[in-house]
């Protein structure tokens, strides 16, 4: 009688064992096997990180093996089990692997297909077409869309991180408890004692450093020493945490009246004003969203304010980008001076302060929660929906969707939630973030995540003109390697535009995204359908450029250019100044955040700018859920390019005091996941 060798993999994951009943059965074209118990109670199979074998005897051959079917009944109390793949030797010596990757939980039955990718049109046969539907069918019941606040990209239908299906929780849910972080980071940061003194004020500059030394690095040490200077300030539109903002000024906008005589004495050419906006010369950093954004109001013992300012910068004859004049709010007036750099220093230096602080507020809100975390929730949503596991794009996009959802349904309850910890400390809590969510949405297009196509738009592409733009130069690297792999993969399974086109999945993929990510709004320039195979490797490459790339561009240097506080002042307790010459450094002190508010933020950077237990890196897919030959070659391809690009960022990072390696390849996590 025809044998089979069946060969199990248990996930090393805590936990990943089972001692439940397993059953297993095969079902080939010419018939199916009776069902086969595997393990049972105590027989010390399927332990974590185990791999077990199995002969399997039937009475005729099977014909080509097509599904794998796994059944768990529950032995005495819900032990879900980590199954990674299972191979199967044929009685002619062929081997068959069959991916799973999941979770198998409570008394129910998965079905398996073998590990090469197929499009809808490859399934010739009903019973293929029928498991394949039936995923979808199943996986639309569980990944449903919600809309969380009117006017956001929709999210998970789920409460709590708990309510999440298995697949996509996190193995330890503790590991990602913000509050329970956040409180460990203050700890460790010996900054626990400050944690509650809120309303009490630091003495002065100095007095910041008693919360900062503990884990004091290369950059967050440079920032505290040079945080006043103009070049600091400018030089982090380029290379900072939110290095997305900045763009070449082609105008002087009317609601910020500059003239020649203010700013003389900045330029260095011997141009005037206007000429040098005709050169390049002259940049700018709008703060516009933040206009009529509430202050955060929860707090009744502490006052906190916004503000809308907007920056001119200039390049000066050492290619630095320095600022020449800021105007704290939109509209122009006698209460609303320009402020200079050859005002008293102490009007100066304020307001740079309230630069940075904005600059934060857009940073947290837009840059980092909307435009990665929100956006690649989005993503993660409308494959699980409607790519079946066997889809190349599903095995593709997979690595790049891990814990996504999950660490956002941690925030929504934790984090931003109201009276989440997002209030504790930040001036945009209590209401004001969400208010920028929903103004932010009209700029969030498809144009601005293809990060090439967004460098120019902004003006900043030229090396040339603007030489020390690391972000983009780094960038642009990173995004010429994943689209080379996406094209890579894309050539494999789809020979024509025309297969592109008959992909009724990938459509169905292409317009949940559409039609529930961005809200149908056709003025996103969202796509409602692919129709090319170059278009289809310019859109997967914004998907995973975004969950990697983007987001460990704006979230990894948090601690670096944050943890000095008033660097990066997450709240102010005092409104803008109205006019030039009261300024005094006490003033300024009154301004910055309290002891209390100063400990959760820098608890809050710190734990976020904190790689996982166990990351896995662009590039890593220790998931083997592609099979093929020529996908693996593909990855390696891939692998060697990143490779290239991280050494050629470790060699001009040497001896550099303000090094760049956020884009950096070993450090860029393949999903959203913190």
């Amino acid at each position: 009688m025809p044998s089979y060798t069946v060969t199990v993999a248990t996930g090393s994951q805590w936990f990943a064992g089972t001692d439940d009943y397993v059953y297993l059965s095969l079902e080939g074209t010419s018939g199916c096997s009776e069902r086969h118990l595997l393990d049972k109670p105590f027989y010390n199979d399927f332990e974590r990180g185990a791999v077990d074998s199995y002969d399997v005897t039937v009475e005729e051959d099977l014909g080509e093996i097509q599904l794998i079917k796994i059944e768990k009944r529950k032995y005495w109390y819900q032990d879900d089990w980590y199954l990674k793949y299972i191979t199967v030797k044929t009685p002619v010596g062929d081997y068959l692997e069959f991916p799973c990757y999941r979770w198998i939980t409570d008394e129910k039955e998965i079905v398996l297909r073998d590990g090469r990718a197929k499009l809808p049109r490859d399934d010739k046969t009903q019973i293929l077409k029928q498991h394949r539907r039936k995923e979808l069918e199943t996986r639309q019941k569980m990944y449903r869309w919600k809309e969380w606040h009117p006017g956001f990209p929709l999210s998970i239908d789920a409460h709590c991180h708990s309510d999440l299906p298995r697949d996509i929780q996190f193995d330890n849910e503790k590991g990602i408890d913000f509050i329970l972080n956040y409180s460990k980071a203050m700890e460790n940061l010996y900054v626990n004692r400050f944690m509650h003194m809120f309303q009490s004020s630091w003495s002065d500059f100095a007095d910041f450093e008693r919360i900062f030394v503990r884990i004091s690095n290369t950059i967050s040490e440079y920032v505290m020493q040079h945080w006043k200077e103009d070049f600091m300030f400018g030089y982090q539109f380029l290379n900072g945490c939110n290095p997305v903002l900045i763009r070449k000024c082609t105008e002087i906008p009317k609601k910020l009246p500059v003239t020649m005589d203010m700013v003389e004495c900045s330029l260095e050419r011997n141009l005037t004003l206007e000429e040098e906006v005709k050169q390049g010369n002259i940049f700018i950093v709008d703060y516009e969203l933040l206009d009529g954004v509430d202050a955060n109001k929860t707090d009744p013992c502490t006052i906190q304010y916004l503000a809308a300012p907007i920056c001119l910068l200039y390049k000066n004859l050492e290619n630095k980008i320095v600022p020449i004049a800021i105007q704290l709010g939109q509209k122009p007036g006698p209460d609303n001076p320009i402020f200079l750099p050859s005002d008293a220093t102490y009007d100066w230096l304020l307001a740079k302060i309230w630069v940075r602080s904005s600059d934060f507020h857009i940073h947290q809100t837009v840059t980092h929660l909307l435009r990665t975390h929100l956006v690649s929730e989005v993503f993660s949503i409308a494959m699980f929906r409607q790519l079946p596991a066997v889809h190349p794009l599903f095995k593709l996009l997979v690595p790049h969707m891990r814990f996504t959802i999950a660490i956002n349904t941690k925030a929504r309850e934790q984090l931003i939630c109201e009276c989440g910890l997002f209030d504790k400390a930040n001036a945009t809590g209590g209401g004001g973030h969400v208010q920028m969510v929903q103004k932010a949405m009209k700029d969030l297009t498809y144009s601005s995540l293809c990060f090439p196509e967004e460098i120019k738009a902004k003006g900043m592409d030229s090396k040339e003109d603007i030489p020390y733009y690391y972000y983009r130069d780094d960038g642009i690297k990173v995004w010429e390697a994943v689209k080379s792999f996406a094209e890579d993969v894309i050539h494999i399974y789809y020979e024509s535009d025309e297969v592109v086109c008959e992909d009724v999945e990938l459509q169905a993929f292409v317009k949940d995204i559409y039609v529930y990510g961005m809200r149908g709004v056709k003025a996103s320039g969202f796509p409602k359908a692919i129709r090319t195979r170059e278009k289809l490797a310019e859109y997967l490459t914004v998907i995973i450029f975004t969950t990697s790339a983007q987001h460990a561009a704006v979230n990894f240097g948090q601690y670096d250019w944050c943890s000095w506080i008033p660097n990066a002042p997450p709240t102010m307790r005092r409104p803008p100044p109205t006019e030039k010459g009261t300024v005094t450094i006490e003033q300024i002190v009154e301004s910055l955040p309290d002891r209390g508010r100063s400990c959760w933020h820098l608890g809050a950077v710190w734990a976020l700018s904190q790689f996982q237990d166990n990351e896995l890196f662009l590039g890593m897919y220790p998931d083997e859920h592609f099979v093929e030959k020529p996908v693996k070659e593909a990855m390696a391809k891939f692998r060697k390019n990143l490779d290239e690009i991280v050494n050629a960022i470790t060699e001009r990072n040497k001896n550099k005091k303000l090094p760049y390696y956020y884009l950096s390849p070993d450090r860029i996590p393949n999903s959203v996941a913190v």
